[in-house]
């Protein structure tokens, strides 16, 4: 058994955070409950996120929209950088600057252009960790089933020093927890269901008087954990116990979460818009490479170490990213390029007019597209032998006159020339 003692997180921003998506968590388990008689907590996470990525759409569009326009951007900074590449003086710094900043404004976006959706989705993030990992701290529904339980150690001789003991012998993080607390009692029981059912024989021995209510209380909290595995215990410790007890389904369960997690996350990867470099080899390419290979093989041991419910909510998030990145593709795919320019240096310049500046003059290169770019990539150097066959068959092409040095040999010869600059 590990994990941390939370009740409910006070750290500065995400504890308020937290506070607020525990609402949701707590609204959506008393509605499924009283509506549909539902009590289980692995839909409840499945609902949750849905919800939690719907409200996060407008920043999740805006951060894609950059990746998308930096894809397409990329080659022509890059064009840039090239053209600037062995100038180090100031001059030539403050012009590659300027192109530079012209071709971010062509595109409407920044060079921190998704820092702030990050910042702001950070938190978040950080926020539903803490819910999902303890669901009693922020749902009424689930907390209520322990506080019986909780009430009735509390007020047994030596109730509150063996839940410490409990905790400590689990590698609980106890620091400043009071167990004199219902709420830290809820913490260690919830924390339970992750060693299985040799804990909670330990509690009957120590309160054999509470026999019937602690068997209850874990039959409770099973059935609301219970989605295919127990999602409050790991993937781990579940494997183990299917090898123990020979369990071939349970093992297979096990083994899913992480798997699936593994799958989704590489599906997101392939999903998103890869910057382009131009150099396969290029450091950066490299580098996204390995990236695109170890954050699967990541998300594969954070699930599987982790309690179920974390792999759940991340492959349910992994599901909703990748089908929402699909729309995003298929809808930036459909904008028309030019326009969006158009319409981002007009707004630039707007911009900059308030702010009593002249108009921002859109260099050549800031003018280049992905395709001229990707164009002239493509045409093939002439060789030595095919420029000298070339300078044979133009000459030979001129010689063919029937009086070599007269006028009419001469006007052929321009007739020639201008017929063969037409084709």
């Amino acid at each position: 058994m590990s994990g941390i003692l939370l009740t409910q997180n006070s750290t500065f921003i995400i504890g308020d955070v937290a506070r607020i998506l525990g609402w949701i968590m707590s609204v959506l388990f008393n509605f499924l409950d009283s509506v549909f008689g539902i009590q289980n907590i692995g839909l409840c996470i499945i609902l949750f996120t849905a919800i939690i990525y719907l409200l996060m759409l407008p920043l999740t569009i805006k951060q894609q929209k950059f990746s998308k326009l930096s894809a397409k951007m990329n080659p022509e900074i890059q064009e840039i950088q090239k053209k600037y590449k062995n100038k180090k003086d100031n001059d030539s710094m403050m012009a590659m600057n300027e192109e530079t900043q012209a071709v971010y404004a062509k595109y409407g976006v920044s060079p921190t252009g998704s820092c702030l959706q990050l910042l702001i989705q950070l938190p978040i993030l950080l926020s539903l960790y803490r819910v999902i990992m303890n669901v009693p701290a922020y749902v009424s529904g689930v907390k209520n089933v322990f506080t019986e339980l909780a009430g009735q150690i509390l007020a047994a001789p030596g109730g509150s020093e063996f839940m410490q003991e409990m905790a400590t012998n689990g590698r609980l993080y106890i620091e400043g927890k009071d167990f004199g607390q219902v709420n830290t009692i809820i913490d260690v029981l919830y924390k339970l269901q992750e060693s299985g059912n040799a804990t909670w024989q330990m509690l009957i021995d120590k309160f054999p008087d509470m026999e019937s209510l602690i068997i209850n209380t874990q039959a409770s909290i099973n059935h609301m954990n219970n989605f295919g595995i127990n999602i409050a215990n790991s993937p781990w410790n579940i494997a183990k116990s299917a090898i123990a007890t020979g369990s071939f389904l349970l093992l297979l369960g096990a083994v899913l979460v992480p798997l699936l997690a593994a799958l989704t996350q590489w599906l997101n990867v392939k999903l998103m818009p890869q910057p382009s470099t131009g150099d396969e080899n290029s450091t950066m390419n490299s580098t996204m490479k390995t990236m695109n290979m170890t954050m699967p093989l990541m998300s594969a041991w954070f699930c599987f170490t982790l309690p179920s419910g974390m792999g759940l909510y991340w492959i349910a998030g992994a599901v909703i990213r990748g089908i929402q990145q699909w729309a995003i593709n298929k809808y930036m795919n459909k904008l028309d390029l030019d326009e969006i320019v158009k319409k981002n240096i007009e707004k630039n310049n707007r911009i900059r007019e308030k702010k009593g500046l002249p108009p921002q003059k859109i260099t050549d290169i800031a003018k280049t597209n992905v395709k001229t770019i990707e164009n002239s990539k493509n045409k093939r150097t002439m060789t030595e032998e095919e420029r000298m066959a070339a300078v044979e068959a133009s000459t030979n092409y001129y010689k063919n006159s029937d009086k070599p040095g007269s006028l009419a040999s001469k006007a052929a010869m321009v007739a020639k020339y201008n017929e063969k600059s037409k084709k």
